[in-house]
Order: C-alpha cells, then sequence, then structure tokens
C-alpha cells in the first residue's frame, strides 16, 4: 500500500509516520510538509508543499490510502478564521485533490463531539470537515473521533494536568469512556484500521477506538 500523509509533523502524524514505515504492508510513505524533517528511510518521500497551493503537488497526490492529522489550536493559529483555514480548508481541498486522482481509502483525525451543528467553534469546525469529506464518496473512509490525547514528552502543563485528572479518576472507577490515549496508540490504531479494506465511511467514537484492532475489520 502507497499511503499519503498530511499533518505528519504534529505529535500524533509523527507517531503514524513511524508506525507506517515499521510496517510491511505499507511499500511506500509520502508526507506533505512545509519544510524537510529530516526523516530518513527507504520506503519515506517528503513533498515540500504550500499547503495555501495544492494544485501545485496535486501530481504527487496519487497513492492507496491517505491519511489527515493537520491540525492546529487557537492560540497557535491567532484567529478562530487561520484555524479554521488549517483545520478544515487545507484537509478539505486536500481530499477533494485525492478523489479526483483516484486514491481510494481516506482516514481522517477528527476529535470527540466533533458535530457540524454545534455550538462549540471546535466542535463544529471538525464536525463540519467531516461532513465534506464523507459527501465527496471516497471508497472507503474511516474518521477517527478520540478523547484526551496524550503527547509523549508534552511541554504544556495544561495537558499533563488534565492527563494527571483523569487518571486518578479513572483508577476510582470515573470516565473510564474518556480515559486519555497516547498518541502512538492512535497511530497504531489509524494504522492498523486502513489495512482492514473496508467499503463504505465508518465514524469511530471513542469506545469503539478502545475497544481494539478487531473491530475495524471489514464489514
Amino acid at each position: 500500500m502507497k499511503a499519503l500523509i498530511i499533518g505528519a509533523t504534529g505529535a500524533t502524524g509523527k507517531d503514524l509516520v513511524h508506525v507506517l514505515l515499521q510496517d510491511p504492508s505499507y511499500t511506500e510513505v509520502v508526507a506533505f510538509v512545509r519544510r524537510p524533517t529530516g526523516v530518513q528511510h527507504a520506503k519515506y518521500a517528503e513533498v515540500i508543499t504550500d499547503f495555501d497551493k495544492l494544485d501545485g503537488v496535486s501530481a504527487s497526490i496519487t497513492g492507496d490510502v491517505w491519511f489527515s492529522c493537520l491540525g492546529t489550536t487557537l492560540k497557535i493559529a491567532g484567529s478562530k478564521e487561520k484555524q479554521w483555514h488549517i483545520d478544515h480548508d487545507i484537509p478539505l481541498s486536500f481530499a477533494k485533490i485525492a478523489k479526483r486522482n483516484g486514491v481510494r481509502q481516506a482516514v481522517v483525525l477528527s476529535a470527540y463531539g466533533a458535530a457540524a451543528s454545534s455550538k462549540v467553534f471546535y466542535s463544529k469546525m471538525k464536525g463540519t470537515l467531516d461532513e465534506a469529506i464523507l459527501k465527496l464518496g471516497f471508497e472507503s473512509c474511516l474518521i477517527f473521533r478520540p478523547g484526551f490525547l496524550l503527547r509523549e514528552n508534552t511541554d504544556r502543563p495544561s495537558e499533563r494536568f488534565i492527563a494527571q485528572g483523569l487518571k486518578f479518576l479513572n483508577c476510582l472507577g470515573l470516565l473510564k469512556k474518556f480515559r486519555p490515549m497516547p498518541t502512538s496508540t492512535l497511530a497504531g490504531k489509524m494504522a492498523e484500521a486502513a489495512k482492514a479494506n473496508s467499503i463504505g465511511t465508518r465514524i469511530l467514537e471513542l469506545d469503539e477506538i478502545f475497544k481494539g484492532l478487531t473491530s475495524f475489520s471489514s464489514q
């Protein structure tokens, strides 16, 4: 399988690249990045990309499956408009080119609570993107909606505080539905799910993601 990935420099994206490179089922891994990352591997290639001009790299958007891990925070983006552009507009533009170029499968990292009808900006943004990609009609489309993600060696105090709080509550038997998930675990589940070669669309909510890889078999 030839895999394409956007968002390869984020926490989940980095883990996903690592997983794909170690998995013999994936014979080629192509990451679309703003600048070189320094990753070296025999089956890995990078396409330096201006994400505002995706038509310039459209010839490279060919393969069996594309993974979207692209996303940012409001703080980093600087405004809701810029975050919407990064989290919604760019992945959707990439998806349209991928569909046009015959990529049969899409695997999209969304978020818990994503809903186009939500009054919460982040949830609305992710839900609107999910719906737009589903409407493109990929032969197979898997949308992952995980909960709180644990980034290895995170430098964000708020993340460490939330993770510790959830772990404590989980030990008491509370909020187990919302237990944190390491980004490496999520990456493994995304890569494994794509190999199931399922037909149609599936939105994998938090509980289903935690059930285990066997639940991703073809239906």
